[in-house]
């Protein structure tokens, strides 16, 4: 059996074992998403059946992301190109959503596009063109242009992941990132579960801002990007 862990120690996998089920490809030891949704991936635990389980979903070229506390064990044939260290936030307490001059719309199929092009110039974390449907994206349209959004991203029981909030270059410094990170993060504790998010653990300026919307750190987390290693 694998270890008990705290779904939050592991979210991808408590995400794609759960609510983001239909989004999944794997077996009962790894899962990842599908290539069009995301790029995480992550092992049951770190047993050896496990982590080969997990080697096993990533193909060549094409990378996957691991998001964990616990420290991350690189699984035989596979090479981490990139490691780096987070943080976890959870909302300490209720959070309203604020008003501004600028309407919040929801997000879908329609604005994928645009959506994709303001995540790729503003790398808030990996975002495919499917990205959009792990939760509810809104956004803020400035002059008809897709100025801000954000959006869920993990989820679970009791659980969903403020995630993917950008602004463009061109509409920095209106609060924009604020408002819509309050905006998501009402809707999920409106939905009665409890908001959480992840930020790098160098982003000084994000962390501020959200502990200044609520959200406590609850611990740091492992991340790594996984490719397949090349063979002589």
């Amino acid at each position: 059996m694998g270890e008990h862990v705290e779904p939050l120690d592991r979210p991808v996998w408590a995400s794609l074992t759960s609510l983001h089920a239909a989004l999944a490809q794997g077996d009962a030891l790894a899962k990842r998403y599908l290539p069009e949704i995301n790029r995480f991936a992550s092992a049951r635990d770190d047993s050896d059946e496990a982590l080969a389980a997990l080697a096993a979903l990533v193909q060549p070229a094409d990378p996957v992301f691991v998001l964990q506390v616990p420290e991350i064990r690189i699984p035989p044939g596979l090479v981490a190109s990139k490691t780096a260290k987070g943080v976890q936030m959870v909302a300490a307490a209720l959070i309203n959503a604020e008003t501004g001059p600028d309407e919040v719309i929801p997000l879908g199929d329609a604005d994928a596009q645009e959506m994709l092009a303001l995540a790729t110039l503003t790398e808030p974390g990996p975002f495919l063109r499917r990205t959009h449907r792990m939760g509810r994206f809104v956004g803020i349209r400035i002059g008809g242009r897709l100025a801000a959004m954000a959006g869920e991203r993990f989820s679970f029981p009791g659980c969903t992941e403020v995630s993917g909030v950008c602004t463009h270059p061109d509409f920095r410094g209106r609060g924009l990132a604020r408002r819509l990170s309050r905006h998501v993060a009402a809707g999920i504790a409106e939905h009665g579960d409890m908001a959480f998010l992840h930020a790098w653990r160098t982003n000084a300026a994000a962390i501020r801002l959200y502990e200044s919307l609520g959200f406590r750190l609850r611990c740091e987390v492992n991340v790594a990007v996984l490719e397949r290693q090349a063979r002589p």
